[in-house]
């Protein structure tokens, strides 16, 4: 039976799985082990998988876990500026909805209303992409230090669960 995967560094649950990244990666993965990275300390490791059914197991892309949010947010950069709905909030950045017109590698400054008694959170952000599901910003690693954000994101994730429904072993190695 499989037992929940936790960070061999800081002992949280906060994992995701990652697509292989290093030569030493894919071939582990060949083997039944597969790459992992901690949200809460962005340390990465190499784990063996137990039941592996390649249909089943999800790697996501992401290397923070994002959970769904209403957020009213207004932003700044150069001459443009904009309002507009947080969607999902991670540490390592947002998706919002915009009518505001932005570009690719656009640099902005955001504040988000993360509590109707606090200041917004400020922090600052590239645009990485434009889609229909919203404008994708990624935090600059300023903002991945924010203890704010962090503590919105601890405190919201609880009931998400950080790990895709894989059946994982021990953790020994990295």
């Amino acid at each position: 039976m499989a037992r929940r995967l936790t960070c061999p560094q800081c002992q949280t649950d906060h994992v995701l799985r990652s697509y292989p990244q290093s030569p030493r990666e894919h071939v582990a993965s060949w083997l039944g082990i597969a790459p992992f990275h901690c949200q809460e300390c962005s340390f990465r490791f190499l784990t063996f998988r137990m039941n592996f059914d390649g249909g089943k197991q999800r790697v996501d892309r992401r290397e923070h876990l994002r959970i769904p949010v209403r957020l009213f947010l207004s932003f700044s950069g150069g001459k443009v500026r904009g309002e507009g709905t947080v969607m999902d909030l991670s540490v390592g950045g947002c998706i919002i909805k915009s009518e505001t017109q932005v570009r690719i590698d656009d640099i902005f400054y955001l504040q988000v209303a993360i509590s109707d008694q606090g200041p917004p959170l400020e922090v600052a952000a590239m645009v990485r992409s434009v889609t229909s599901r919203g404008i994708a910003f990624k935090f600059l690693r300023k903002a991945q230090d924010d203890k704010r954000l962090q503590s919105f994101i601890q405190s919201h994730s609880r009931g998400h669960s950080p790990v895709p429904a894989e059946e994982v072993a021990h953790s020994p190695s990295r």
